[in-house]
């Protein structure tokens, strides 16, 4: 295997978390600082030896990760997951955006392996879903603003369409029609999310609230809904370089984005092109899902921000982002049946599993997902934030039906 490069943090600019995704302010458990100390000195020296850890067998890691998973929903204290957990000594307070789609997690999980724990908790979280919403229909994201916001409101969403197809309860359907309508009202003139977002900016990520919409949009339909996601899908494949990849798709302007974001916006983009049958999202879809798939290293090491011209930028990977892209790639193997997707995917995988712990005596990391390896990269420094847990989560079970459907 390659032995993967990356920087010392001591030529790190800053190890403040501010310039990435936001913790929630509030947090449910402070932790002494003799043993914040401790925690922190440990995980960072094993990634300064760049050790990889021992990799048991596949679903032995999956097990960990669901159990650190309901961990995070345990600690969030009120019906939704926490943020995740800090170096810092924190379990943070429920997070909305991700909450709503670690809801669908939780429903497959039920679905796929019997799990009815996961289900209890899958509904409870879709309660509290719909505890959160705004009165207009949208979903606040504390950290940043008052006022709604298109992605959180669509990662909600997500939650609440889930929710209403597995109980087929009324509140559920009521509440994802009140989010995807305020959806519909927040557009621009020109039918584009350029308000109500993430630094006031227009995103490509929102590629992902498009094909979301259109969920909602097969159950419940309106000219409206179906108008908006295209044409925010229209826009966003506008933005497409020759590369393969998208200007817009950061969290601000320019700045090579995480892949994070850019699966954000590939897997909306796909799925999109699934539900409508169109071959313009799927071939720019799958356009861009081969630039990313370029930069795989032997070790299934992924650049953890990559720039307009599909060049890396930065000596880290973004673990979720590798989780993210396997699902991608498998989705891709299985429309196209070509193997380079499935090797990707299984690399990029293995990866994250060789820095997973899961012997750790300290249940708090034991099974999580760090946000980047080594964990001091630029996404979500010195954190396990529970989405990287989720799309592992689910990139491990879409690997694991497919290894079940021998090809």
């Amino acid at each position: 295997m390659t032995k993967t490069q990356f920087s010392n943090p001591k030529n790190s600019s800053s190890l403040d978390i501010n310039d990435v995704l936001p913790f929630h302010e509030t947090s449910q458990v402070e932790i002494g600082y003799i043993d914040v100390l401790s925690c922190f000195t440990r995980e960072t020296l094993k990634d300064i030896r760049n050790d990889a850890k021992p990799i048991s067998d596949p679903e032995t890691h999956l097990d960990m990760a669901i159990q650190w998973l309901k961990k995070a929903h345990d600690m969030g204290g009120d019906g939704g997951v926490s943020w995740g957990y800090s170096l810092r000594g924190k379990w943070r307070g429920c997070y909305r955006e991700t909450s709503g789609y670690i809801a669908e997690t939780f429903f497959d999980l039920a679905s796929f392996r019997g799990d009815q724990d996961a289900f209890k908790r899958a509904i409870e979280i879709s309660h509290w879903l719909t505890n959160i919403q705004d009165a207009e229909g949208g979903v606040t994201n504390t950290r940043y603003s008052s006022k709604g916001i298109v992605f959180d409101t669509g990662q909600v969403l997500q939650g609440l369409v889930k929710a209403y197809q597995e109980t087929q309860q009324p509140k559920f359907l009521s509440a994802a029609e009140r989010a995807a309508d305020w959806l519909v009202r927040v557009a621009d003139d020109q039918s584009i999310w350029t308000q109500n977002t993430h630094n006031g900016i227009p995103h490509v990520y929102n590629a992902r609230v498009a094909w979301i919409l259109l969920q909602l949009n097969s159950i419940s339909p309106t000219a409206g809904r179906r108008q908006i996601a295209e044409a925010n899908l229209d826009w966003a494949i506008s933005q497409q370089q020759p590369s393969g990849l998208f200007d817009q798709c950061a969290f601000v302007p320019e700045v090579a984005p995480f892949t994070h974001t850019i699966a954000y916006a590939i897997r909306g983009i796909l799925e999109a092109g699934l539900l409508l049958e169109s071959s313009r999202y799927l071939e720019a879809a799958i356009k861009a899902s081969k630039a990313v798939l370029a930069q795989v290293h032997e070790d299934g090491f992924l650049p953890g921000q990559l720039d307009i011209s599909g060049n890396p930028v930065g000596k880290y990977c973004c673990l979720t982002g590798n989780c993210q892209m396997a699902i991608i790639w498998l989705k891709l193997f299985e429309i196209t049946r070509d193997r380079q997707y499935f090797t990707a995917a299984e690399k990029c995988l293995s990866y994250v599993r060789s820095r997973q712990d899961i012997v750790s005596n300290d249940l708090n990391i034991r099974g999580a997902i760090k946000g980047s390896y080594p964990i001091w990269g630029k996404y979500t420094r010195l954190s396990y934030p529970n989405w990287a847990a989720k799309f592992f989560i689910d990139a491990m079970l879409l690997l694991s039906r497919q290894n079940e459907n021998a090809f």
